[in-house]
């Protein structure tokens, strides 16, 4: 059986392929547009997984839309009726948008099937999220929380899954929001909303979470059942336009960032909007910890990619361990809307876990070797490329790492990576001005295999999809300054050699010669791009940016 599922409301389109309850692909279509988080119908990354499996549009069983656009649509109209003042952008918004949307995926349909074709199954955004993630994580049973902006209109689902079936408790409505309550701090700190949420969580520590934490408590609560209570005259979002502040919001903490600099009022907004978002989380934590009785908890939605978040509920929730799927934003729906299909529709037997992130396009050493010939540059072919990887790291080269399967989701986990020697002090510093051209103050992730962890991080378990930060042990700090934040954490990824042998061979050969089997890992691109997906745009990027060399496949390209 072959299910294809499919994201594309919202932002972040992917296409997902199911053959017989295994992924087979998945892929975001930015990688192959090389526009960041679009949200245009994925048709190319639909295209390139069937080709992939080698299967043809008649060979398609179903297909899982991670979106219902007629759930919710009666609280909807309400809410447009009782703001006619801004009638006009909830018409823009969510009707005449949804309604092209929606032409977009019938067009593409008789496109491929003028006559009929495999059933298009609607699952709710929410049930994307949170039921995808349960059931394709390592817990026969577990709780289930699910925040975001907002799906056709809840913003969280707290439920249980127990097999292959999922029960929702609870679930708050737009604009009561925890990720539109995020988003307007992104804003005010002069990052992009819904976008760069990253950048606020990396700059929180730089703030004192004290100085506005009252107020930034005070606008958003959590009842006893757990719904989200938002202070809306704080905000602007829940009118559609794109200023998500109000001048409440200005008065009380003061004016936001509109040049390169950053006041201290940008900083401490960060960190309380970070700490209250903490706090609100592990409310609802205890709330269906209480409820469930569960030992696990699986965490989707966008929200779920606040990795300082996460790392506070691994330590203070209670529960044993939690799950996020490297997807775990709208990216990832496309997974949780195939497999709501396959179990939920069709009743079959879970039989995967999602543990294995690299399910995208690869390329053989023989495409890049005509690459590289096309292109008239000079290469070198290593046997063992581990080997002469580790030796350039190990040297102070800062490298673009292109191996293997394309990984899925936000984070680069060693096959499109730019990679450095992590007990460089400078070298931060450096890939940020000369390679990322980015702001200086954003921290770099450390991979390390999976048998060292405990000796540099403290208190965090196995985090292979890099969705939890953990504190950097003291000992290690100085040992490890191009990876340890300000505030002396640091979000792993941890690297086992069962789901990726290259990379852990990598880690270890450069802790071989450097006596520290760590590596500082940040993706394959330069800022406002998304992550390298084929050799063409890895040898653009390379030349483009302050790289010293480059492995694509077994060659390595250097600059003199």
């Amino acid at each position: 059986m072959n299910i294809l599922g499919i994201n594309y409301f919202f932002h972040d389109s992917t296409a997902c392929l199911l053959v017989d309850g295994k992924m087979v692909a998945v892929i975001e279509e930015e990688r192959l547009t090389r526009n960041k988080h679009t949200g245009a119908f994925p048709r190319q990354a639909i295209q390139r997984c069937l080709a992939m499996a080698n299967l043809k549009p008649a060979d398609i069983d179903g297909i899982a839309v991670s979106i219902k656009p007629t759930k919710d649509w009666g609280a909807k109209t309400i809410y447009g009726l009782r703001h006619l003042t801004n009638a006009r952008p909830f018409i823009s918004h969510e009707v005449i948008r949804a309604y092209y949307k929606q032409q977009d995926l019938w067009e593409w349909h008789r496109d491929l099937w003028p006559s009929g074709g495999p059933k298009v199954h609607f699952v709710p955004h929410h049930v994307s999220h949170a039921a995808g993630s349960f059931l394709v994580s390592p817990y026969d049973s577990a709780a289930i929380l699910s925040l975001d902006g907002s799906g056709e209109w809840a913003t969280s689902f707290l439920g249980i899954g127990e097999g292959t079936q999922v029960t929702g408790f609870h679930e708050s409505f737009f604009p009561m929001s925890l990720g539109s309550f995020y988003e307007a701090a992104t804003q005010f700190c002069g990052f992009k909303p819904n976008y760069d949420e990253g950048k606020t969580m990396g700059l929180a520590p730089f703030g004192d979470p004290k100085v506005f934490h009252k107020q930034a408590a005070e606008i958003v609560k959590i009842d006893a059942q757990g719904s989200i209570q938002i202070d809306l005259s704080y905000f602007n979002y829940q009118h559609w336009g794109y200023q998500r502040c109000s001048q409440k919001f200005f008065d009380t903490f003061g004016q936001p960032r509109t040049g390169n600099d950053f006041a201290d009022n940008h900083h401490n907004v960060a960190a309380s909007f970070q700490q209250v978002l903490e706090e609100r989380a592990l409310e609802l934590c205890a709330i269906l910890r209480k409820k469930t009785q569960s030992r696990y908890l699986v965490i989707a939605g966008g929200v779920a990619l606040n990795s300082v978040m996460n790392g506070r509920i691994v330590r203070e929730s209670g529960f044993d361990d939690i799950y996020v799927m490297p997807a775990a934003g709208d990216n990832g729906t496309a997974i949780g809307a195939a497999y709501y299909v396959y179990h939920s529709v069709f009743g079959h037997p879970r039989s995967i876990v999602h543990d294995d992130p690299y399910l995208g396009t690869s390329y053989t050493d023989e495409e890049i070797g005509k690459l590289i010939k096309d292109c008239k540059l000079s290469a070198v072919k290593h046997n063992d490329i581990a080997a002469e990887g580790a030796r350039l790291l190990a040297a102070g080269n800062i490298i673009g790492w292109f191996q293997g399967r394309m990984e899925i989701g936000p984070r680069a986990l060693g096959n499109r990576s730019i990679l450095a020697n992590p007990t460089l002090p400078t070298m931060k510093d450096k890939i940020n001005a000369e390679v990322k051209h980015r702001e200086a103050y954003r921290p770099f992730a450390p991979s390390v295999i999976v048998e060292d962890k405990d000796r540099h991080f403290d208190n965090i378990g196995e985090s292979p999809f890099m969705l939890k930060v953990c504190p950097v042990r003291p000992e290690s700090r100085s040992l490890l300054p191009a990876i340890t934040h300000v505030d002396g954490s640091a979000r792993l990824q941890t690297v086992s050699k069962s789901i990726n042998p290259m990379y852990h061979s990598l880690i270890k050969k450069f802790g071989e010669l450097s006596g520290t089997s760590v590596l500082l890992n940040t993706s394959f691109n330069i800022q406002g791009e998304p992550i390298v997906e084929s050799p063409i745009n890895a040898i653009r990027c390379f030349f483009s940016t302050g790289l010293d060399a480059m492995a694509l496949g077994s060659y390595v390209i250097k600059k003199t």
